[in-house]
């Protein structure tokens, strides 16, 4: 049995979080649908939340696009936390801000493993 590392495990787990997290906003039961409208957005923008946070998914999902995944998932999230801290929910900045943390570290490592990968084919050639 092999060892799965962490750093293979988070993300995914990043991604199926985005993935509840879309499937939650483009659904949008009452007192999502609700908040929106009290922190005023238009009446569409949950669409507009749940596409971005699908595609950040799609995008972890992969090695190759997971840089690009985690630097839309961290932006999502920021502004949710913006969102939610600018209208005085502090409790609410948590999850976002946890999520844009581990996207943040997603993304990093994703960038060292891309920096290692070119310098050794820079190496070899």
């Amino acid at each position: 049995m092999s060892k799965i590392s962490w750093r293979q495990v988070l993300p995914l787990a990043l991604a199926a979080f985005f993935v509840v997290g879309s499937l939650s906003n483009i659904v949008a039961p009452g007192s999502i649908y609700e908040e929106y409208l009290k922190w005023g957005y238009p009446r569409w923008f949950h669409f507009v939340t749940g596409s971005l946070e699908l595609t950040a998914a799609i995008l972890l999902f992969r090695a190759p696009t997971r840089l690009l995944g985690s630097a839309l998932g961290c932006a999502v999230m920021f502004a949710a936390a913006a969102t939610v801290i600018l209208h005085g929910e502090y409790g609410h900045a948590v999850p976002p801000l946890v999520a844009a943390t581990l996207s943040l570290l997603v993304g990093w490592i994703s960038w060292r493993k891309r920096l290692i990968v070119t310098d050794s084919t820079k190496r070899n050639a």
